[in-house]
This record gives structure tokens, C-alpha cells and sequence, in this order.
């Protein structure tokens, strides 16, 4: 079914690369016009040309007010105003551990993943407010869920997210704002190269290796990609969702259900070898 966004206007942070690029082409697809903001100028410019009269491509660097600002304004210069703002734009970081805490990193993974959405909303809402409404989704992710899936700075942040969401649907509703979350689990994308300072190049490559590698851990036998993130975030944002506000949803292949044990009967069990002492049967 077509067009489920038709009439509506998006601002996209993280639009020109990986789920917010696929999240791009599927809002344009259904209908939307889109101003994809991101810090890659060179991709953000052939994002506009591949979609003239779709897309619009604005610089916003989303630790900056100034730049959130500028781009959600633009979607009512350039479109009439504002439907939908998917804050995806996201970084991770290397700190696995408490002791590698570093307090100026820490400061920008907030910064850019709970800083940045919150000001996203701030200048999201009066335009949504215009047009009788809105909805806002927020990228968090299954590290905001459960310990393991992610450095310490990097899980704490996407675990703010999800109650910020929470809160922020709390306090819209009477503007008739909606605001959920998605949590993907493991997404081929350039996230995890750049995490480890990989140059953007190498980091997209990365992810070809990530994608191989998801099939294989995950109840759910196909590598997670930025469309399976889209097609939630189209859901959320059109009309199909007028009645889900201040929760979030998990897209991870079924990675979180639980130990291997529990979707593999190959897999080690932690009461395996329990049972197996005593004689009695594993199952």
C-alpha cells in the first residue's frame, strides 16, 4: 500500500547514510517530501539530486542548536511545515568498561544521542503544533534495553532515549504529538567501523561484515538492514500509529528473546550439564 505519507514532511537526522538514508527512500516512496540533515555534504548533495523536488539536504551537526534549528525550519520554508522527525543521527564509542571512562566522550555520546533529539523536539513541536499535530520517533537502541549489547556511554544514552520518549509523549499528547521509540538490534550499517575510528570509507565497508555476521546470531536468520528500521519508523509515522504514543519498539531479529538455548536446542544450555549430572532429561 502506497502512499501513507502523502501530504506529509519529514526531518531525518543521519539521512544521507545507513538507516537514515533507507528511512529517505522509503518516506519518499510512500508519499513524503524530506529534509535529510546529516554532516556528509558530498552524499547529502547527491541525495537532492537523486530526489529533486523530494528532498532537501541541510548540514546539521545535531550537537549543535543552531544547526537543529536551521534544519527543522527548513521544512517549513521549503515544504510548508513539519509532520514527522525521525531523530536518528547517531555515533557510538570504545568504552567498554567503567574504568575507561573518559569524561569529555562521555559528554558527547550524551550530546549527540539525548542532547540532540531533545532539541529536535523543542523545535519540532510548534511546527507540528500548526499542523494540528505530529509524530516523532526516536532511534534508541536493544543496548538501552539489556547490558552487553553495547559500551557503557553508548547504552546508558539509548536507555535515556527511551524514557525521554516516554515523558516527551507525555507531555505533547494534548498537542496531539505522538513520540515513540525503535531499538534495533544488530543493523549492518557504518556505525560500528566509525566506533572504532574507522574512516568513513572503511567503516561502510564494515559493514558488508556485519551483515554476514548477524545471520548467524540471531533467532531470525537474515542480517538486519536499514530498511527493516524504515519500515518501523514508516509505521510510526503515518497514520497506521494515531493511537501508539510514549513506547518502543524492538527490531532485532529476535536477538533479545533470550540465550542461545532458547532458539537454538544446539546451543549450550546453561542447566545442561545440571540436568545431565543427575540423570534426568534435558528438556
Amino acid at each position: 500500500m502506497a502512499g501513507r505519507l502523502d501530504g506529509k514532511v519529514a526531518v531525518i537526522t543521519g539521512g544521507v547514510s545507513g538507516i537514515g538514508l533507507g528511512t529517505v527512500e522509503l518516506f519518499v516512496a510512500e508519499g513524503a517530501k524530506v529534509i535529510a540533515a546529516d554532516i556528509q555534504d558530498e552524499k547529502g548533495r547527491m541525495l537532492e539530486q537523486r530526489f529533486a523536488g523530494a528532498v532537501r539536504y541541510a548540514r546539521c551537526d545535531v550537537t549543535v542548536e543552531a544547526d537543529i534549528a536551521a534544519a527543522v525550519g527548513l521544512a517549513k520554508d521549503e515544504f510548508g511545515g513539519l509532520d514527522v522527525l525521525f531523530n536518528n543521527a547517531g555515533i557510538s564509542d570504545m568504552m567498554r568498561e567503567i574504568a575507561d571512562i573518559q569524561a569529555e566522550t562521555w559528554s558527547w555520546i550524551f550530546d549527540v544521542l539525548v542532547r540532540g533529539p531533545a532539541l529536535g523536539m523543542k523545535y519540532a513541536a510548534p511546527l507540528m503544533v500548526e499542523r494540528g499535530g505530529g509524530s516523532i520517533v526516536n532511534t534508541a537502541s536493544i543496548a538501552g534495553l539489556q547490558a552487553g549489547w553495547g559500551p557503557i556511554a553508548y547504552s546508558s544514552a539509548k536507555a535515556s532515549v527511551i524514557h525521554m520518549s516516554r515523558c516527551a509523549a507525555a507531555q505533547l499528547s494534548p498537542q496531539k504529538i505522538r513520540v515513540n521509540a525503535i531499538c534495533p538490534g544488530l543493523i549492518a550499517t557504518s556505525i560500528f567501523g566509525a566506533s572504532l575510528g574507522l574512516p568513513r570509507a572503511v567503516a561502510d565497508q564494515m559493514a558488508a561484515r556485519v551483515a554476514e555476521t548477524g545471520a548467524k546470531v540471531q533467532p531470525i536468520p537474515k542480517a538486519g538492514a536499514p530498511d527493516d528500521i524504515a519500515k518501523a519508523a514508516l509505521y510510526l509515522a503515518s497514520d497506521d500509529s494515531v493511537f501508539v504514543t510514549g513506547t518502543h519498539i524492538v527490531v532485532d531479529g529476535g536477538i533479545t528473546i533470550g540465550s542461545r538455548h532458547s532458539w537454538d536446542t544446539s546451543g549450550p544450555s546453561p542447566f545442561a550439564e545440571l540436568f545431565s549430572e543427575f540423570g534426568a532429561p534435558e528438556g
